[in-house]
C-alpha cells in the first residue's frame, strides 16, 4: 500500500450509498494501518466534528463571562472568584471543552504542569514524594503528572526526555540511588530537581539525611541498653551505604558495645529478613544480638517475623528497629520503630527548588545551574514497640492507618 500523503479523509454511511463500497476502510498514516467499520467511521467522524466545533468563545457565551475571564480560568485559576471558576468549569463540561495544549505551546504559552519520574511504586517514600510534591506544586498553581519507571534506568531517562520536549514547566526526578550515578542530561531550558539523592555535582537536589537516619537509630538502640547490635542489609545503594556509615559514627564513639555488620538482604524482600532474624535468633543466648537494625523497614518486618517464628519475642528476647521510613513495610504484629517518613517533605523542597528555578530564569534568562545545591531532610525517630517503646501487643494490621505517613 502506497503511504498516505495528508491526514486521513473520513467518509460517512452517507457517501457509501449506493456505490460498491467495502464493508472496512483500511487507513494508512504515518506507517500506521488502522481497519474500521463504516458505521464506526461515521460515528468517529462526527465526534471529532463536533467536538472540534467547540471554542473557547462558546465557553465564555455560555459561561455568560468575558472571553478573557475563560483565559484566566484555564491558566491562572487563583485570579478567578471562586464561583465564577465554577461556572466557566461547568460551561466546559456541559460542551464538552477541552484547550489544546500542543497549539497552546506553540503560541508561546506556559505549561503549567510539573513532571515527576519515580523508580518505583513498591516503596512509601515514593508515594510521598509525590504526595508532598503534588501538594506544593497545588499551592504555586501548577498540576503534577507522574511517570513510574518500574526500576528502569532506560525508561527512566525516557520519560524525562518525554517532559522536557512537552515544555514542562519543571521536572521532577527520584533516581535509582546506586552508586556513582550522576545526572546524565544537561537541561537548561528545564528547571529540573533530583530528589532522594545526593550529589556534590552543580545542579539542584533534595535527600533524606541518610547518615543522620543512622546514627539516630544506632544511639536509640544504645539508649535502650544494646550491648550486642547487629546491623543488617545489603550495602547496594548509595542511601544504605550512608546509613551504614551513621551507625558506624556512632561506634566509634561508645565503649562496652558490639557491632556486628551482616551484607545479607536485598532491602525490598522481607523474605531476606525473615532468613537473617531466624538465624540470629538460634545462635546461643551468650552470642545473639539483643538489637537488631535492618536498613531498610522491609527487611526489619521480615526480622521480626524471624525471629519469633525461632521462638523468641520481640522486644523481649531481641529489640528490632528499621531505619528509612516506609510505611508501606509496617505490617507486622508488632509496632516497628523505624525514622519518620521523609518523603513529603522531599517532595516539598523540590517543588521549592523549582519554582525558584523558575523565578531566577525570569529574571536572568535560561541557564544551566553552576553550583551545587543540595537540601537534606532532617530526620526524627518513630520509637516503637519492637524495641521496648510501648505496648507490643497494641498493634494489629486490620488497625494499621498509613494514609497520615503517605
Amino acid at each position: 500500500m502506497t503511504p498516505a500523503t495528508g491526514p486521513p479523509r473520513w467518509r460517512t454511511a452517507r457517501q457509501h450509498r449506493g456505490l460498491h463500497a467495502p464493508p472496512f476502510e483500511a487507513i494508512q498514516y504515518s506507517r500506521i494501518s488502522i481497519t474500521i467499520s463504516r458505521a464506526t467511521c461515521a460515528l468517529i467522524g462526527g465526534l471529532v466534528a463536533r467536538r472540534t466545533t467547540v471554542t473557547i468563545n462558546d465557553v465564555a457565551n455560555e459561561a455568560g463571562v468575558a472571553l478573557g475571564t475563560v483565559s484566566n480560568a484555564l491558566n491562572h485559576p487563583e485570579k478567578v472568584r471562586p464561583e465564577t471558576l465554577k461556572r466557566i468549569n461547568e460551561a466546559s463540561a456541559k460542551l464538552g471543552y477541552a484547550p489544546n495544549q500542543s497549539a497552546r505551546m506553540l503560541a508561546g504559552g506556559q505549561n503549567r504542569s510539573f513532571g515527576l519520574v519515580l523508580p518505583s511504586l513498591e516503596h512509601g517514600i515514593s508515594l510521598q514524594i509525590a504526595n508532598g510534591a503534588n501538594a506544593e506544586a497545588q499551592k504555586h498553581g501548577y498540576g503534577l503528572l507522574i511517570a513510574n519507571a518500574d526500576n528502569d534506568d532506560i525508561l527512566s531517562a525516557r520519560y524525562l526526555t518525554y517532559f522536557m520536549g512537552t515544555q514542562m514547566a519543571g521536572i521532577l526526578v527520584q533516581p535509582m540511588s546506586v552508586y556513582g550515578w550522576k545526572p546524565s542530561l544537561a537541561t537548561p531550558s528545564v528547571p529540573t530537581v533530583y530528589l532522594d539523592f545526593h550529589s556534590s555535582e552543580p545542579g539542584y537536589f533534595v535527600g533524606a539525611d541518610n547518615r543522620a537516619q543512622g546514627r539516630l537509630v544506632a544511639q536509640h538502640a544504645i539508649d535502650a541498653g544494646a550491648r550486642r547490635i547487629a546491623v543488617f542489609g545489603k550495602d547496594e545503594f548509595e542511601k544504605l551505604g550512608m546509613r551504614i556509615a551513621g551507625v558506624r559514627d556512632i561506634m566509634r564513639t561508645t565503649t562496652g558495645v558490639a557491632f556486628e555488620f551482616i551484607d545479607e538482604g536485598a532491602w525490598n524482600l522481607a523474605r531476606d529478613g525473615y532468613s537473617v532474624g531466624y538465624r540470629l535468633a538460634k545462635r546461643p543466648a551468650s552470642e545473639r544480638p539483643d538489637f537488631i537494625i535492618a536498613l531498610s523497614d522491609v527487611l526489619a518486618t521480615g526480622a521480626v517475623a524471624g525471629i519469633q517464628a525461632a521462638g523468641l519475642n520481640v522486644p523481649g528476647d531481641i529489640k528490632v528497629a528499621g531505619s528509612d521510613g516506609n510505611p508501606l513495610a509496617w505490617s507486622g504484629n508488632v509496632s516497628l520503630t523505624t525514622i519518620a517518613p521523609p518523603g513529603y517533605e522531599i517532595g516539598r523542597k523540590g517543588v521549592q527548588y523549582l519554582i525558584a528555578q523558575i523565578e531566577e530564569n525570569r529574571r536572568a534568562g535560561n541557564a544551566m545551574p553552576t553550583e551545587n545545591h543540595q537540601a537534606l531532610v532532617r530526620p526524627f525517630l518513630l520509637a516503637r514497640a519492637s524495641s521496648g517503646e510501648g505496648n507490643a501487643t497494641e498493634f494489629a494490621d486490620p488497625d494499621l492507618d498509613i494514609s497520615g505517613y503517605l
